[in-house]
């Protein structure tokens, strides 16, 4: 048993304290002490009767328990009217409870989580045995029982003299908001001797300082505590933050004290940076916490940690970021729900579930346009040079997160800057695509005069495109996609895929070969999903995707006879929609275009037909493929009859350079010049190698 003297020394001095204002303890703290004391003196005068000696309950403490209870209490309240000692306590007791009531750490807390009277007694008992830990031989000493030395609801019962109707239960504000509970141990923790202790991050932040907001230990993951004062420096979506302002702000009006904003972007979007400024604007701070917190495998722990955050983000006057939202259990959702006044939620899509009473705004962030761009990128670039602005930042859909990132490294030099935003958004999705080099300018390609002006016609869209939908205004008539897609068919040789790799070069962008073998696959649904990886890793990047043999992929619509066929067509109708949603450069090469789908060639932007070179592209062909000097000058021709070339050799452009390569290893094996023997000898290799009979007699040299 705690003795007396004990008590007497744990208690000392409490009304001095109270009265000369050198209380370094919460108002509430004081409440404890002082009731305890005063209680002490009426516990004393009770077991003063107990003369009994050698009985471990004495006959006089069975009487009094047996006795009536409201008679005890009266005689309770007359001893400290007529106690001199007990009535100067019962006068710092109420000084003491005036002065928790003008606490704003405290009624802030009672307020906020609607905690009743009662409740905040029990709380006041748990959380002061933690502020002051040798209040726990004072609890064992009131309970007559060393043992019990926690706070317990007889406990506050008998200190702040409760009515026999109170109870406080599971229900209570304390449980649903984790402010207190019942010890785990607790055999039934809602009994009227069950052991209670305050939540430790509660006890932490009702003795910080007054501007300071203590993290909670227990949230296992990083938080971010953004200051409302921290100031916006650039506003990337004013349209969408005016939208959310009137969102909030009607919601405040119409009386909904709960709701939430959902802004779904890809990873650094900016949606942390809007969330931070609506809170601004809503004079909040933004406490951002982790979506992992409500990941966890074990759902009521997951629950806990929704309910911590909320809590926290109150404490803090904040408005509760959840990042990234997508693994989220739907079961933890509900459970949350309306626990904070502002709940912003950032995720990569749309989340599927939708809350039941709580209003929820759904907003996609757009992608940035040009002028912003480059707006982002002067106002974060400061190295020397950095006033110039790099292609990618003008040219790429690239998003905030990538600007700050690259911007650190503004005066690293073009070739350098254009390798790190190369490596922000160039995704390579396996075998998929693979990319190919483009060595060609206009100059190496020969075409007809009508292909070559519909080919630069082509790379002056893809060119300013930007210009035109963004500054110009014209996206209003590209809705769904704002990428342009063009048709090369013609038979094999005819400069379809050096096409692609002169408008590539010429356009200063990669060229990706998608490889159709990986892509189609028998399947159902598999086909979808590798397209699905292909368009999605190229979406932003600044690339020409070049679908070889188009026609593998874009056949027509057949008539459903069974599974096969329907599934076949959905493939169709599934490209169809990604090309059209599509904001960069696709090209698609056939020789068979009569086999292509007519859906498919209406959402053709540009539809290009190579032909087989005429005389006039031949003659050009032959001169570009046999050149008359080497590059040390040296002559490397020997009579060539251009005019029988031109006139004999009815090949594409392809054909042509292959017969060019085969005569100048013949004729570098004779060690002579190229003469028409050779080249003659090669181009009827060629046309073998096709199938082409060549009778004898046949290009033999005049």
């Amino acid at each position: 048993m705690t003795q007396p003297e004990q008590i007497d020394a744990i208690l000392a001095d409490s009304v001095e304290h109270l009265r000369s204002g050198a209380a370094q303890q919460p108002p509430f703290v004081e409440q404890i002490r002082l009731r305890a004391q005063r209680r002490v003196l009426w516990m004393r005068v009770l077991w003063a009767g107990a003369s009994e000696q050698g009985l471990a309950i004495s006959h006089s403490e069975v009487d009094r328990i047996l006795g009536n209870p409201a008679r005890l209490r009266e005689s309770e309240a007359e001893f400290y009217s007529r106690d001199e000692t007990g009535g100067e306590l019962g006068r710092a007791i109420d000084a003491a409870d005036r002065a928790a009531a003008a606490d704003p750490r405290w009624t802030r807390l009672l307020g906020e989580f609607g905690v009743s009277e009662p409740e905040a007694d029990l709380l006041a008992l748990a959380a002061a045995v933690e502020i002051d830990p040798w209040l726990r031989r004072v609890y064992g000493y009131l309970n007559d029982d060393a043992t019990a030395s926690h706070a317990t609801p007889s406990l506050a019962r008998s200190l702040f003299q409760w009515p026999m109707s109170v109870r406080v239960g599971a229900d209570s504000a304390l449980v649903r908001w984790l402010l207190a509970r019942p010890l785990d141990s607790a055999p039934n923790g809602w009994t009227e001797t069950s052991p209670w202790i305050c939540d430790p991050h509660i006890a932490a932040w009702l003795t910080a300082p007054a501007d300071v907001c203590p993290l909670d230990p227990l949230l296992n993951g990083p938080l971010e505590f953004i200051p409302a004062g921290r100031g916006v420096q650039f506003c990337l979506y004013p349209d969408q933050l005016e939208a959310l302002r009137e969102f909030a702000h009607s919601m405040v009006l119409t009386g909904n004290t709960a709701f939430e904003i959902e802004l779904t972007a890809p990873e650094g979007a900016g949606k942390k940076t809007l969330a931070a400024e609506l809170a601004q604007d809503l004079d909040l701070n933004l406490l951002v916490a982790p979506g992992t917190l409500l990941a966890h495998t074990d759902l009521p722990a997951a629950v806990e940690n929704g309910v911590r955050a909320a809590r926290l983000a109150r404490l803090a006057s904040a408005a509760l970021y959840w990042r990234p939202a997508e693994n989220v259990d739907a079961r933890v959702w509900p459970a949350i729900a309306g626990h904070c006044p502002l709940t912003i939620i950032g995720s990569l899509s749309p989340l599927a579930w939708r809350p039941a009473n709580t209003l929820r705004r759904t907003l996609t962030l757009p992608v940035l346009s040009r002028p912003d761009r480059i707006a982002l990128w002067r106002r974060l670039a400061e190295a020397p040079g950095a006033d110039r602005i790099p292609a990618a930042v003008s040219d790429w859909s690239l998003l905030p997160g990538e600007i700050a990132a690259a911007a650190r490294a503004a005066g690293a030099g073009p070739e350098a800057l254009a390798a790190i935003f190369r490596q922000m958004v160039h995704r390579s999705p396996g075998e998929l695509f693979t990319p190919l080099i483009c060595p060609y300018t206009w100059d190496d390609i020969i075409l007809a005069e009508n292909v070559r002006e519909h080919l630069q016609e082509f790379e002056t869209q893809a060119r300013l495109r930007t210009e035109v939908y963004e500054e110009w205004g014209f996206e209003r008539l590209v809705p769904l996609g704002r990428g342009i897609t063009a048709l090369f068919s013609g038979p094999s040789g005819t400069g379809k895929t050096m096409a692609a790799q002169v408008l590539a070069r010429s356009l200063n962008m990669q060229l990706y070969c998608v490889d159709l073998a990986g892509v189609i696959n028998k399947y159902i649904g598999e086909t979808e999903k590798r397209l699905k990886q292909v368009f999605e890793a190229c979406a932003r990047a600044n690339v020409v995707l070049f679908f070889d043999e188009a026609d593998a992929l874009f056949g027509q619509r057949s008539e459903v006879k069974d599974s096969h066929d329907r599934y076949a067509n959905i493939q169709i109708d599934y490209l169809l929609q990604r090309l059209e949603k599509f904001d960069g450069i696709a090209i698609l090469a056939t020789n068979r275009k009569s086999d292509l789908d007519p859906a498919f060639l209406r959402r053709i932007r540009f539809s290009i037909d190579f032909l087989q070179p005429g005389p006039k592209e031949r003659m050009a062909l032959w001169r570009l493929a046999l050149p008359a000097r080497g590059p040390n000058g040296e002559e490397l021709l020997d009579r060539v009859d251009w005019d029988f070339l031109v006139a004999k050799l009815a090949m594409s452009g392809a054909d042509i350079k292959m017969a060019a390569l085969g005569a100048a290893f013949r004729a570098r094996s004779d060690g002579s010049r190229i003469q028409m023997r050779h080249i003659l000898a090669a181009a009827r290799r060629e046309l073998t190698k096709q199938g082409l009979p060549v009778r004898p007699g046949d290009l033999e040299e005049r």
